[in-house]
């Protein structure tokens, strides 16, 4: 099989292989995968190779929505939710396993979970979904899975944490990049979680697979610190992203996960130095698994009522009592529980949506073969218990209802928060390498912090803001707080957040994970890149290579003589400029096709569409402007919008010319009577998520829907008669590439449009 494989792969250099599909994990679209293996003993020779344990799989036919797809590998997956003696197990399906560069949407890996221990078949899609407005997680949905003609049966489909995963959330892949797993060599005295067990990295071998080619010594130097260097802890991890990780994992008693089990996470060290824990496997999350190690199975009152500090105090889990025991961090987690369960939970929304859910499967559901429970207990499992004995499984709202009603009477959640408003920074106008002075009004606090980084793949510093009249806060004791910082040459990311002696609070609420933009207006910029040029515009050979576009905000031209280009920070000189100038408010294109012989102004260096990073600096080698930026998609530009000053989206190509918003739908006036309202989303720009507001007098049929710049629908968030009233709806972006978007509402007879930035990917880099 060895040597088939490395045949294949010389093949698939010359003939690359990539089906383009309509957004695979669009939760709205049940996709259908169809294996075909040539052995009518698929199944047997699936669980001997189960069995030995390696990554070696059955090889076959994929054909998936109707695209076929050939020498896929496929092999089953999962611990307690595989048995050899069942038809619907949990499947591993590489594409691109003897195909290099086969894949479906840029995924060349597809994991799907067979729903077991989930009679609502919601869990898992329903929590990676919640995940997402506050961590990086991963996509879900569902897919239906035929092998040799035969319905399986419904399965959730879950996005692999793999290379484009990393390159899309960490804008890098290739650092230190673990998964916790346990082996069935792990001793069976408990586990300490991510304990220090010495320097040498056998000892981490049962509880750590390594998925990157090296980085076990990155592996102990971080455990090492967090363990015995507390102070230092934000050097080596992302704290905040960790305790958004536990406040989800114990708020919705997602047992079979770090906080009680040694695995179901991964762990990747960013390009700050910083590791980052990554939530997986939530097939069994509220309630699913009931196993407490120490105590045994919980029933469903222990479960309402588990303690949101769960373990702090147990020394076999350093990943909760070595942070949480911080009063400040603890403060930190308690805000964030508090965030998701208002935006989640007291609201209800997380019935409602599983309802809605439940909606898009119901015939599938129905039509399943190897469901393990029955369609009424898929029914009742939103509100009730279904099954019975080991495989009883408590309802959603059965656990939810009774958990935030314990929560929010438990002591911890009783201190008032801060109360914070009016974030604002002069100059409104900021020029790059000034001061910038930050401000918030503050109510019922001790402490606040702003939390602040010039770059989208570096980490947040935290600076104390102050009421004395010195710091660019008016007058001292005013309420009013602030703190002056140096910015450099591009935007910055910033956010606030205060505490008292018994709670904290942060502006915006889901930072750090969310933030606010500050944009710095430079006179010259990096203004637009394709890292993926296929069709749009050759260069004056007719080949079609990257390009770089520069853009001169001032007045004047500017002079190019020894200035340097480079996609490398370590190589600022990599390639410098001829005497030339950009003039006024004009534009200037650099190929970056590392052919320097060809006549213009063509770069030593080629863009990479998985994401990288562009420097511009002056002749004293100073930065002046870069952007650092993730996956790319082919033809499609990323640019400021506005034109030269703007943050960086994704957008049609506009070569040498100012950059537009795109073609289709275009934000005009309204159409609703003055009763009628759509306000202005918040935030606008947005990084993952933002809040639609709207208003109605009367109660009427209403559509609101989100489109793209092809005038294309990619969200559908209201549908259905409303009563009168004013309603507040989210929506998460975080499935969607930045650009311009457009929010469109028809109420009745009357209809309006605003257009939305998202704006994520592609910032500016320091």
């Amino acid at each position: 099989m060895q040597k088939l494989k490395q045949i294949t792969l010389i093949l698939l250099i010359i003939f690359p292989i990539n089906a383009l599909g309509q957004d695979f994990y669009d939760i709205n679209k049940i996709n259908t995968i169809e294996l075909f293996f040539s052995q009518p003993n698929w199944d047997e020779i699936l669980d001997s190779l189960y069995a030995v344990g390696d990554e070696e799989r059955l090889v076959g036919t994929a054909v998936i929505n109707g695209v076929q797809f050939d020498s896929v590998g496929v092999r089953y997956k999962g611990s307690s939710s595989y048995n050899p003696n069942r038809i619907k197990n949990p499947l591993s399906i590489k594409l691109d396993y003897l195909l290099e560069g086969q894949k479906i949407d840029d995924y060349g890996t597809l994991k799907l979970a067979n729903v077991y221990k989930d009679p609502s078949f919601v869990r898992e899609v329903l929590s990676y979904e919640i995940a997402r407005k506050y961590m990086c997680a991963g996509r879900a949905n569902f897919i239906n899975v035929y092998i040799n003609g035969d319905l399986i049966g419904l399965y959730t489909s879950d996005q692999c944490v793999d290379k484009f995963f990393l390159g899309n959330h960490f804008y890098s892949n290739g650092n230190a990049f673990f998964e916790g797993e346990l082996t069935d060599d792990t001793p069976s005295n408990p586990v300490v979680v991510w304990g220090y067990l010495g320097p040498d990295s056998v000892s981490y071998y049962d509880y750590y697979a390594l998925r990157s080619d090296s980085g076990w010594s990155d592996l102990i130097e971080f455990l090492d610190i967090f363990n015995n260097t507390p102070t230092s802890v934000e050097q080596v991890l992302d704290v905040d992203r960790h305790l958004w990780l536990l406040a989800f994992d114990i708020l919705m008693v997602n047992l079979d996960a770090p906080i009680n089990f040694g695995h179901n996470f991964y762990l990747y060290k960013d390009g700050s130095g910083q590791f980052n824990p990554i939530i997986w496997d939530l097939n069994e999350n509220f309630g699913g698994f009931t196993m407490l190690i120490g105590v045994g199975p919980l029933n469903v009152t222990q479960m309402q009522q588990l303690s949101p500090f769960l373990n702090i105090s147990n020394s076999n889990y350093p990943i909760i009592n070595k942070i949480l025991s911080d009063s400040t961090y603890k403060k930190r987690y308690l805000a964030h529980m508090k965030t998701m369960i208002a935006e989640n939970f007291s609201n209800n929304w997380y019935r409602d949506r599983a309802l809605e859910i439940q909606s898009i499967i119901d015939a599938d559901v129905q039509a399943d073969p190897n469901k393990f429970y029955t369609y009424s207990d898929f029914l009742n499992n939103i509100y009730n218990s279904a099954g019975f004995g080991p495989q009883s499984i408590v309802g959603l709202t059965q656990l939810m209802d009774a958990r935030i009603a314990y929560l929010i009477n438990h002591s911890a959640f009783q201190g008032a928060a801060p109360v914070i408003s009016n974030v604002s920074y002069l100059p409104t106008n900021v020029p790059p390498s000034s001061n910038v002075c930050f401000s918030a009004k503050v109510e019922d606090a001790n402490l606040v912090m702003l939390g602040y980084k010039q770059s989208i793949a570096e980490k947040f510093e935290k600076l104390q803001m102050f009421d004395d009249g010195n710091h660019s806060d008016g007058a001292a004791g005013d309420g009013v707080y602030g703190v002056s910082i140096l910015v450099g040459a591009s935007d910055g990311n910033y956010y606030i957040y205060a505490e008292n002696d018994t709670a904290g609070m942060f502006s915006p609420e889901r930072a750090e994970y969310e933030f606010y933009m500050l944009p710095v207006t430079a006179d010259l910029v990096i203004n637009e890149f394709l890292a993926i040029n296929t069709t749009t515009v050759p260069d004056q050979n007719g080949e079609y290579d990257d390009w770089i576009e520069l853009y001169n905000n001032s007045s004047s031209p500017i002079s190019l003589n020894g200035y340097y280009l480079t996609d490398n920070e370590k190589d600022l000189t990599k390639w410098s400029f001829p005497n030339i100038s950009i003039p006024a408010n004009g534009y200037l294109i650099i190929w970056a096709d590392n052919d320097t012989m060809e006549t213009g102004l063509h770069a030593n260096f080629k863009l990479s569409g998985y994401g990288e990073e562009i420097i511009l600096s002056n002749p004293s080698q100073i930065i002046v402007n870069g952007v650092v930026f993730g996956q790319q998609t082919a033809d499609i530009s990323t640019g400021r919008y506005p034109n030269g000053t703007g943050l960086f989206i994704q957008m049609p190509p506009t070569f040498a010319a100012e950059n537009d918003s795109g073609f289709g739908i275009e934000d005009g006036p309204s159409h609703l009577p003055k009763q009628f309202a759509l306000e202005q989303n918040f935030p606008n720009p947005f990084a993952h998520s933002t809040t639609i507001k709207y208003h109605l007098p009367v109660k009427t049929e209403v559509s609101l829907k989100i489109y793209d710049i092809t005038g294309r629908t990619v969200k559908t968030l209201v549908n259905g008669e409303k009563n009168a009233g004013s309603y507040s709806v989210n929506f998460d972006a975080n499935y969607l590439t930045t650009g311009i978007y457009f929010v469109k509402l028809v109420a009745g007879k009357y209809k309006a449009t605003r257009k939305l930035i998202l704006a994520r990917e592609g910032r500016e880099f320091r």
